[in-house]
């Protein structure tokens, strides 16, 4: 018997390459004549600016608006309650995860189309029907699922080759998350797309590990651009197409955690996910039992150390942190309905606690 599902997949439309940006403009320009042009940045402002005189030549009455902050409630309300936001038909987001999930986030909620414009491979949330809410002061706070994907992704290779490589390192330790959390929530799945899902994260780890340094290395290529559309457009495929179940598990968790700490909040998503895989991979060689997953975890490490991705707390300004500051991270990871119980056994917050501080341990026991 199968269940009846709804499921958000995929942007009703994706352009993606190197985009000619009129006819770009001519399919916004379908989905709304005054768009709200969100951003945050001082880095996308130049972008912003010159997307806005496009859009005006085109006939396009743009009303720019920056954040002040991470995708935050605050910040969400005050751009609703500007004064012409009635006028307003549609939304479009250009910058990094946090901007784009803002943008997404505040179009569900006025029922408004929504384009997307990342400016790097950072992540994959230009494709997904979710958002995440964070503090003014930058800490997770929860996520939200959204109706529907966007209405129109812009992927343009020469905007997002110009993002720092930083960035591309971020969205590949992101993706390759997808294969570490689903394989462990989800392989054991009967529904078909869950399956299928899963296999397309096994093979998008695999074309990152095997391209992901010559695209780092030599930004523009042809192996450049399969990793950062691997990073930043497959990877939300496969949340969309296998569910939230695919999507997270203690690597986010972990990074959820660590955001509670400012002192991580000049880490990107992406480098808080890729620590978190080695802290998911720990835990199940710790209290899972699991010798793979120690081997898993040792084959990891020297490809994101050729990343530079952090390895270890210290790698995350986290080297001198407090018993209690850990404590706290552990304490938000760990706390009810948090993706960290999809793993296949029980985790305490000091179990955590160990396999924070043990990332790079070669044997099993820290």
């Amino acid at each position: 018997m199968v269940t009846t599902t709804t499921q958000a997949i995929a942007p009703a439309h994706v352009l993606r390459g190197d985009i000619v940006w009129p006819e770009a403009i001519e399919a916004i320009a379908q989905l709304g004549r005054r768009p709200l042009l969100l951003g945050r940045s001082a880095t996308t402002a130049t972008i912003r600016h010159g997307l806005q005189e496009r859009f005006g030549r085109h006939g396009l009455s743009t009303m720019p608006a920056a954040l002040a902050h991470d995708c935050c409630e605050e910040d969400l309300e005050r751009i609703t309650g500007l004064a012409d936001m009635p006028t307003r038909d549609l939304v479009i987001a250009v910058g990094g995860g946090k901007v784009l999930d803002a943008g997404k986030l505040l179009a569900d909620r006025l029922d408004l189309p929504c384009v997307t414009v990342p400016a790097s491979a950072a992540t994959c949330a230009g494709w997904t029907a979710l958002a995440n809410i964070y503090t003014p002061g930058g800490a997770f706070a929860h996520d939200v699922a959204l109706q529907r994907c966007p209405d129109l992704l812009i992927f343009d290779h020469a905007l997002v080759s110009q993002a720092p490589v930083r960035t591309l390192a971020s969205g590949i330790a992101d993706a390759m998350a997808k294969w570490y959390e689903s394989s462990v929530s989800s392989l054991g799945s009967e529904d078909g797309f869950v399956q299928q899902a899963v296999q397309m994260a096994r093979i998008l780890r695999d074309q990152l590990l095997l391209e992901g340094q010559e695209a780092m290395a030599h930004p523009g290529s042809a192996a450049w651009s399969r990793v950062a559309e691997a990073s930043a457009l497959t990877a939300g495929l496969i949340g969309g197409l296998g569910g939230a179940r695919c999507r997270t598990v203690a690597a986010h968790a972990v990074h959820n955690g660590l955001t509670q700490l400012e002192a991580t909040h000049g880490s990107l998503h992406g480098e808080k996910v890729g620590f978190g895989v080695l802290v998911q991979l720990r835990l199940e060689e710790l209290v899972g039992g699991n010798r793979l997953a120690a081997q898993a975890r040792r084959q990891l490490l020297p490809f994101f150390r050729a990343l530079a991705l952090p390895l270890s707390l210290a790698d995350l300004g986290l080297g001198s942190a407090s018993l209690s500051d850990l404590g706290a991270v552990c304490t938000f990871a760990c706390r009810k309905d948090s993706d960290l119980y999809h793993l296949p056994f029980p985790v305490t917050p000091d179990d955590l606690l160990a396999a924070l501080v043990s990332t790079t341990a070669e044997r099993q026991h820290a």
